[in-house]
């Protein structure tokens, strides 16, 4: 099913300081502004570049040296000094209209999905590109064959811009006044720029995105990258075994995830869309001593980095890889009861039914990483938060609305899960479960009335379940396995390999 949706929207395309350079305005229409991608990381040189900030063009902007100043150049050899560097971004005329036409799906809950959209659009022979303009979504030519279908379940409406006037950016420093900045701006930093509480050292590029957004991108080293997350996500007071396979892991994400913003010209983001990187500066002793010790390894499967997701907890069950995300069989992502030999409940998989499901929440000795504050929980749902969750259709599907399970997965997860009521039903699937009603944890859980209007959701489990459950790699740590031991546990199958043997002899497939 297609839709049209006609907006016109002061969004201008950059394209340079100055209407020179242009190309297209006035011409056909453009699906986005066309941005160059960044560079692939090698096995020679695994550098990453990472946004510490997207979506910029509304506020003024400052960048404060650490000490020293700092140094920038624009495309066309302007240069900036000083201790800081203030920036602001200036509406200005264009000589012609410029259209941008495109179809586009989404939003969706999550990368991984919006990518499973893009891929079945582009077996259609559709050049489809999975985009972040502040929500994931799918865009396409408007010029796309005919034969086309918008992705099995979901509508394609075409948005159509007529973009009057742009952005240009401006900057000023110690000694210049304002002058226009012609994009991409270069910026060193000897002895590092303070950003969001940290001091990260560079270099750093300004860039338009896709949009006509602009993005702060910080050109990062692998391994440095790497002592700026292991400690936001896994926690760096762990067991070093557990910082070791976080580690790997990050290390094999990133670069198994590399092309999630080609779209806009860079690699990664810096927060939970990606993986939280801050000051690698501020990684201790234990950190860097694990980042060192695993050094250029990543696991693989079939000599590719594998798809190498983790959460917090799993409850004591993992999930298998579509019962998080519509993606393709992962062998090494199997569902599997994640307790001990001795301490096993006395259930089996699949979890088909809740009373099973039920009866292994109940139970926590034995499970690896019962410590966590969130391995059982329960929260509170009223008729108010489901109205919310689906706010946009609430008032046709009539009242009272409910929570009704429609389908689990084998690891008891809730697959899909709908809020009813008199008049229709919306259906939630998967990572859409928790994007729409973010009190929840996880998506293992079950439902029990609670009275009129409102419901319990007992569950258990932090994140989608899948892959390492970091409380359950920081338990088996403390019990003295390896972290080799703890990734083959989590993802069986898989192989540790340098950078170098994987297939191609770089970073592998997206």
């Amino acid at each position: 099913m297609v839709v049209r949706c006609r907006r016109a929207l002061p969004l201008v395309l950059g394209c340079g300081v100055l209407l020179a350079g242009c190309r297209g305005v006035g011409a056909e229409a453009l699906s986005h502004w066309p941005v160059p991608p960044p560079p692939e990381p090698t096995a020679q040189r695994p550098q990453l570049w990472v946004a510490l900030a997207a979506r910029l063009g509304e506020a003024p902007l400052t960048l404060r040296a650490a000490g020293g100043s700092l140094q920038a150049s624009d495309a066309r050899g302007q240069r900036l000094n000083g201790p800081e560097l203030q920036l602001r971004w200036q509406w200005l005329p264009l000589p012609q209209p410029q259209m941008i036409r495109r179809w586009v799906v989404g939003p969706f809950a999550s990368f991984e999905a919006a990518e499973q959209a893009a891929l079945a659009w582009r077996r259609q022979g559709v050049t489809a590109q999975v985009a972040h303009p502040g929500e994931w979504e799918v865009w396409a030519p408007a010029t796309s064959p005919a034969t086309a279908k918008p992705p099995a379940g979901f509508t394609a409406r075409l948005v159509e811009q007529r973009l009057q006037q742009r952005r240009v950016l401006q900057g000023r420093g110690a000694a210049e006044g304002w002058r226009p900045l012609a994009g991409p701006v270069q910026i060193q930093a000897p002895q590092g720029l303070r950003w969001q509480g940290g001091v990260f050292a560079g270099p750093f590029r300004l860039q338009a995105d896709a949009s006509d957004r602009w993005t702060l991108i910080e050109q990062v080293p692998l391994e440095r990258y790497l002592l700026g997350v292991v400690p936001h996500e896994i926690g760096a007071g762990s067991p070093a075994a557990a910082l070791g396979a976080q580690a790997v892991l990050a290390r094999t994400w990133a670069l198994r995830n590399r092309h999630r913003f080609a779209v806009d010209g860079y690699h990664l983001c810096a927060d939970t869309q990606c993986q939280v990187y801050g000051d690698p500066r501020q990684a201790g002793a234990a950190v860097r001593q694990a980042v060192a010790g695993s050094a250029g390894r990543v696991l693989a499967w079939r000599g590719e980095p594998i798809h190498a997701v983790y959460h917090a907890s799993n409850g004591g069950v993992a999930a298998n890889e579509n019962e998080a995300w519509p993606l393709p069989e992962l062998p090494y992502l199997e569902p599997f009861l994640d307790w001990s030999s001795q301490g096993r409940p006395p259930v089996g998989l699949p979890l088909a039914q809740p009373q099973q499901l039920q009866e292994l929440l109940s139970r926590s000795q034995g499970a690896y990483g019962a410590g966590h504050p969130r391995f059982r929980w329960r929260r509170l749902i009223t008729e108010a938060d489901l109205r919310q969750a689906v706010a946009e259709r609430a008032a046709a599907l009539g009242e009272p609305l409910r929570p009704l399970v429609l389908e689990r997965g084998p690891s008891g997860r809730v697959v899909r899960l709908a809020i009813a009521g008199s008049a229709g039903r919306e259906v939630l699937v998967r990572d859409a479960i928790r994007r729409r009603l973010r009190q929840l944890p996880s998506t293992l859980f079950v439902v029990q009335s609670a009275g009129p209007g409102q419901w319990w959701f007992e569950g258990g489990g932090f994140g989608h379940g899948a892959g390492l459950s970091q409380a359950g790699a920081i338990d088996l740590a403390g019990r003295g396995w390896s972290l080799e031991r703890i990734l083959s546990h989590y993802y069986p199958g898989t192989t540790l390999l340098p950078l170098e043997r994987l297939r191609g002899g770089s970073s592998g497939g997206p």
